[in-house]
């Protein structure tokens, strides 16, 4: 099966990364012609009726974000999320890589339909490489009138920073990499106020995702209803996913939204290593995991919804029959337990006893009464928290314990004939990355 290439057209060029070899291929030509003959309110206009919904995890239409923002005077923001922390999620690090003058241009078009005029690329601190290379675009956009001043003579004006991040996986969330950005130790802030009306240094903010923002040139370019003859009506356009785990093939693949999940698994990533498919992650480490009978669902927002968990980041992470479902529930758990900032307690409790608890069955101290507490504590983090971290944890833990609670008593009674065992204390590693 064939990838349906939008923002992965050319990704292999290596020219591609220059503005050169960006603009030989078209680069910056919808940035002209939103300057030219295109209002900013067109602009929102074009980007909500596209449909285009964020590909970073929460799926919101950016059209509508971005018109949340009140008009007027005051000074507004545009903060790229290139905060790629997910576990199994790549697919930012490649299109920032290999192309960032696609990310700048629809920076820079995002934020004059916004009304911006300063704008941030948050990038994780472990992309030291990407983020020097970022550098270098900026510089390269700066010089070439793209960026800055009067850009192309409009008027319009639109500075861009490249700000490294400190390495916390907290700062993908939003309000929390407005804390680190502001020079503040990265906690997630109550909503609301939401950084729409009350953002970066208490200014209006639009947060988008790297690979959102990269899709608004094509959607300028092209129209919103030639983005819509892709994908379904509720979720348009193609998605990139990161598919890592026990497949033969692991990468990135960009899809039409709407193919079944079995064609991106066992056609693009070649299958499983060892027998069938146990179990897989839809949409990063903090969806709620699927089984092999929901193969042949769309991988799409809606479908992903209605089968109880979610196309998240657009990570599919697969387990192979060779996987232990409670060693894997364990490895996740311990994940979200070090990257707690522990601002609220629900989190900060919940994911360190579900932690010990899942030690205890793996090391075969549980009984199955446990594994109803681990389910409990599941239910009491899911919604109660200031963020979505412990909901991140919570949701493929509960998933697993219900859908495989037979290998979980199975471990538990193995692991009790063997004792004593010693539990498996190293480091967490998110499935599908080697040691």
């Amino acid at each position: 099966m064939p990838e349906t290439r939008i923002l992965f057209r050319h990704i292999d060029d290596p020219d591609l990364r220059t503005i050169e070899g960006y603009r030989r291929r078209g680069g910056y030509g919808a940035l002209e012609r939103a300057l030219r003959h295109t209002e900013p309110e067109q602009l929102l206009n074009e980007l909500e009726e596209c449909g285009l919904r964020g590909r970073g995890g929460a799926g919101f239409s950016m059209g509508k974000k971005a018109g949340f923002l009140p008009r007027g005077e005051m000074q507004k923001y545009l903060c790229c999320n290139a905060d790629e922390s997910e576990p199994g999620t790549f697919k930012d690090r490649e299109l920032m890589s290999k192309n960032p003058h696609q990310l700048i241009e629809g920076i820079v078009i995002a934020a004059i339909a916004a009304d911006a005029t300063k704008t941030f690329i948050y990038i994780r601190g472990e992309y030291a490489e990407t983020a020097d290379l970022l550098d270098e675009a900026v510089a390269e956009a700066y010089d070439a009138g793209f960026l800055g001043e009067n850009i192309l003579g409009s008027g319009a004006n639109v500075d861009l920073v490249v700000h490294r991040g400190a390495g916390a996986y907290i700062c993908g969330e939003e309000t929390a990499l407005l804390d680190s950005l502001e020079g503040k130790r990265g906690n997630p802030r109550l909503k609301p106020p939401f950084p729409a009306i009350q953002g970066l240094y208490g200014g209006p903010t639009l947060i988008n995702n790297v690979e959102t923002l990269m899709n608004v040139p094509h959607v300028v370019r092209n129209g919103a209803d030639w983005f819509k003859s892709f994908g379904t009506e509720q979720s348009t356009g193609t998605k990139v996913v990161s598919v890592s785990g026990r497949v033969k093939r692991p990468g990135n693949y960009e899809i039409e939204l709407g193919i079944p999940a079995r064609e991106l698994i066992f056609e693009l990533a070649g299958g499983p290593l060892t027998g069938g498919v146990k179990a897989w992650y839809p949409g990063g480490s903090s969806a709620p995991v699927l089984g092999p009978e929901e193969l042949d669902l769309p991988y799409s927002f809606e479908a992903l919804a209605d089968a109880g968990s979610m196309l998240g980041s657009g990570a599919v992470i697969v387990a192979d029959e060779s996987v232990s479902i409670p060693q894997m529930a364990l490895r996740t758990a311990r994940f979200y337990q070090h990257e707690s900032c522990g601002k609220c307690t629900p989190c900060r409790e919940g994911t360190n006893w579900t932690v010990k608890m899942l030690e205890r069955v793996v090391a075969g101290q549980a009984t199955p009464m446990d594994l109803d507490i681990i389910a409990s504590v599941q239910e009491n983090i899911i919604g109660h928290c200031l963020c979505v971290l412990g909901d991140a944890m919570a949701m493929p833990v509960a998933s697993m314990v219900k859908r495989w609670r037979g290998e979980f008593e199975e471990t538990i009674a193995r692991a009790r004939e063997a004792s004593p065992i010693a539990i498996d204390a190293a480091p967490a590693i998110p499935i599908g990355v080697d040691a």
